[in-house]
C-alpha cells in the first residue's frame, strides 16, 4: 500500500488501495471527513464507516486532529471532487480539542490570524500563500543559477549602514546595566564583544559588490532588519532581501536583468501554482466588491501578473516623468494627495501607479533619479545632479525593484562620501575596490515580501511571512 500526499492522490485513478495523513477539517454525520495535509488547497473526502468504527475513535474524530487513514481509493458518489476514499483503518494521531482549537471552520479575520500564526496556515488563504511564497523562493534561486550567478552568503552583523538611514538594531554583548564607558561617559565599544559597535544589517549590497569584483556575477538572498518605528501595511523589522551584482554591467544591462527577472519569477509561479493562484484571485475579487467603486482594482490578480509577464516595460527618465505627472489631469485637479510641484521631489505610489496602470498601461523602469535623493553610492551622471538609478513601477504597487549602476570612480566616490559625512575608514575596503581594477557594475534590490504581496494580492506585508517582525510584536 502507498503512502501518498493529498495533492498525488486527488491525480490517481480508482480503484486502489492507499493510506494518507493528515489534518481533519470538518467532519460531519459522523461519516464524512474532509482531510487535508498542506500539499493542496484541495481537500480530499474520506467516508468512515460508522457502524464498525468504535464510538471512542469516533468522538476524537475533530477538526485540527491529526489522522492516518487506510482505504480504497474509489470514484466519488458525491458532488465536488473525483475520488474519495472509503475508509477501511483510522488511527488518530494527535487530538484537538473542539472547542479551544482556534482555526475553526469558518472565515476569521487577518487580525485573528496573525495572533495565531502557528496555525494559521491550516488555512486556505495561508497555506496557498506560503506555497507561493516557497515557488518563489524557488524561482529566484533558479533564475540566478541558470544565468551563471553565484550565491554568496552576506553578513548579518555588520559595522556599516548601507543605506545611510541609520535605523539599524544594534548588536552587542556588553552588560546593559553596567556598560564601561569612555572619560566623556559614552559607551566604550572597544570592550565589546567585535571591539567595536555594530548592527543587524539592513542590506547585504556593499558586501556583495566586493565579490562580484572578482567572481564577475553574484547574488544574495538573506534576512534584512531595519529598526523602523513603523506599523503600517507595507513595513517590517525583519525582511529578506533579493540583490543581485554584476561586474562590467552598465545601467542599460541592469534594467535589462531586472525586467528580465522578475518576467521570469512571475511566470514561474503562473505555471506552477495556478491552483492557489486561482484562489487567491477569487478571494481578492470578492474583498473588492466589498469595496466602494472609486477604491477597487481595475485588474484581477492573475491580470496583473500577466501584465508583467505580457508587456515590455517602459523605460522613462525622472525628468519625463516629473512632466507627465505635472501636466496629468490628477495633479491640475489636485487629486494627488502630494501635488507635484517641482523637480526633484520624491515620487509617491500613487504617482508611480498613474504612470504605470493611467499613462503608459505597461510596467515602467524609472531612471536618471536627482542625486540629492538617492544613496551616495550610485554612480553620478555627466550634468552633476542626477545619478544612474533605477526604479521598477508595478501596478497595484508602485515600486517595487530598486537599482543603480554604482559610484566605480575613487574620487567621485570619496567626495560624496564626504558630503554626507561618511567616514572612509568605516568604508575602507569598499574604496579599496575602486584602487584595485576598478569598473563599471551594477545591481538592485527587491524585498522579497514586497514580491510575494504582488504575487499572492495581499494587501498586508504581515500576512506574506511566517511570523512577521513588527513594533511590540516578536512573538513566536
Amino acid at each position: 500500500m502507498t503512502q501518498y500526499t493529498i495533492a498525488q492522490l486527488l491525480k490517481q485513478t480508482a480503484p486502489q488501495d492507499v493510506e494518507i495523513k493528515g489534518w481533519v477539517r470538518t467532519f460531519r454525520a459522523k461519516r464524512f471527513i474532509a482531510l487535508n495535509d498542506g500539499s493542496t488547497l484541495n481537500n480530499i473526502q474520506c467516508v468512515v464507516d460508522f457502524e464498525n468504527t468504535p464510538e471512542d475513535v469516533l468522538k476524537r474524530i475533530t477538526t485540527g486532529a491529526a489522522v492516518h487513514i487506510k482505504g480504497e481509493l474509489i470514484e466519488s458518489q458525491g458532488q465536488g471532487q473525483t475520488v474519495e476514499i472509503a475508509v477501511t483503518s483510522i488511527v488518530i494521531l494527535g487530538d484537538s480539542d473542539p472547542e479551544k482549537y482556534p482555526i475553526q471552520p469558518k472565515k476569521h479575520s487577518f487580525e485573528f490570524l496573525r495572533e495565531n500564526a502557528h496555525l494559521r496556515t491550516r488555512t486556505n488563504t495561508f497555506s496557498a500563500v506560503m506555497r507561493l511564497r516557497s515557488t518563489l523562493s524557488f524561482a529566484v534561486h533558479k533564475y540566478f543559477n541558470d544565468n551563471g550567478f553565484y550565491y554568496m552568503h552576506t553578513p548579518i552583523v555588520t559595522g556599516s549602514d548601507a543605506e545611510g538611514a541609520g535605523e539599524m538594531f544594534r548588536v552587542s554583548a556588553l552588560d546593559p546595566k553596567n556598560p564601561p564607558l569612555k572619560d566623556d561617559g559614552s559607551v566604550d565599544y572597544s570592550k565589546d564583544f567585535f571591539g567595536k559597535e555594530t548592527n543587524l544589517t539592513v542590506s547585504g549590497q556593499l558586501e556583495a559588490e566586493t565579490y562580484a569584483m572578482s567572481l564577475g556575477k553574484v547574488y544574495t538572498f538573506g534576512p534584512t532588519f531595519r529598526a523602523e518605528n513603523s506599523n503600517t501595511s507595507r513595513h517590517l523589522a525583519e525582511f529578506w532581501m533579493i540583490e543581485p551584482e554584476v561586474a562590467f554591467m552598465d545601467l542599460a544591462g541592469n534594467m535589462d536583468l531586472a525586467e528580465d527577472f522578475m518576467k521570469s519569477v512571475i511566470t514561474y509561479v503562473l505555471e506552477h501554482n495556478s491552483e492557489d493562484l486561482e484562489f487567491l484571485d477569487q478571494r481578492l475579487f470578492d474583498e473588492e466588491k466589498t469595496k466602494p467603486q472609486a477604491e477597487r482594482s481595475e485588474m484581477r490578480l492573475i491580470d496583473k501578473l500577466k501584465f508583467v509577464t505580457e508587456n515590455n516595460f517602459k523605460r522613462v527618465s525622472y525628468t519625463e516623468a516629473i512632466d507627465i505627472l505635472k501636466n496629468s489631469k490628477p495633479n491640475k485637479k489636485k487629486k494627488f494627495n502630494y501635488i507635484i510641484e517641482e523637480w526633484g521631489v520624491d515620487l509617491q505610489s500613487e504617482h508611480e501607479r498613474f504612470l504605470v496602470e493611467k499613462h503608459f498601461k505597461c510596467p515602467v523602469i524609472l531612471f536618471d533619479y536627482p542625486a540629492d535623493i538617492k544613496a551616495f553610492y550610485m554612480r553620478l551622471n555627466e550634468d552633476g545632479k542626477t545619478v544612474r538609478a533605477m526604479d521598477i513601477l508595478f501596478p497595484g504597487i508602485g515600486e517595487i525593484v530598486g537599482g543603480s549602476q554604482r559610484e566605480e570612480r575613487l574620487d567621485v566616490l570619496k567626495e560624496k562620501m564626504a558630503a554626507l559625512n561618511i567616514p572612509e575608514e568605516e568604508l575602507w575596503w569598499y574604496l579599496d575596490l575602486r584602487k584595485y581594477g576598478t569598473a563599471v557594475h551594477s545591481g538592485f534590490g527587491l524585498g522579497f515580501e514586497r514580491l510575494v504581496m504582488f504575487a499572492t494580492g495581499m494587501g498586508n506585508i504581515k500576512d506574506v511571512i511566517p511570523f512577521p517582525r513588527t513594533p511590540q510584536n516578536a512573538e513566536f
